[in-house]
């Protein structure tokens, strides 16, 4: 499957929001080949391993892991995420995880849109590497 490479210009005239919704798919993908990759078990604990690492808590941390990392623009793009309105918190998340885990859901999309998938590849390695999972060992 083919997608078209938008350059960073026409990727940042989306807005936070959208960005993040494609960037939560793209973030989630990520994990569900890493959990896949390195457990051999059965579906129920890939699963439970797998909403470990796409929860909002565990998101904002990796926020935390990647900020040093980022180049000026990228810091822009997650600052947009951060900021951006329209946002339901859910119940079971914090608001200040919510929005920092929306704004890395707003890196991602952003990334994977202008094709940077090394980028996006150095920057998941980095959290994974600083934060494994339950039961889990780097």
């Amino acid at each position: 499957m083919t997608f078209e490479i938008l350059d960073e210009k026409e990727a940042a005239a989306y807005s936070p929001n959208v960005l993040a919704f494609y960037g939560d798919s793209v973030y989630e993908v990520m994990v569900r080949d890493y959990i896949v990759r390195r457990h051999h078990t059965n579906a129920g604990r890939l699963h439970e391993l797998a909403v470990q690492r796409v929860r909002a808590g565990f998101q904002s941390r990796a926020v935390e892991v990647i900020e040093p990392l980022l180049t000026e623009r990228e810091a822009d793009i997650l600052r947009r995420g951060r900021n951006a309105g329209g946002i339901s918190v859910p119940k079971s998340a914090k608001p200040a995880e919510y929005r920092r885990a929306t704004a890395l859901e707003t890196l991602f999309g952003y990334l994977s849109l202008t094709g940077q998938e090394h980028r996006l590849s150095e920057l998941f390695a980095a959290i994974c590497k600083a934060l494994p999972c339950d039961g889990e060992t780097t």
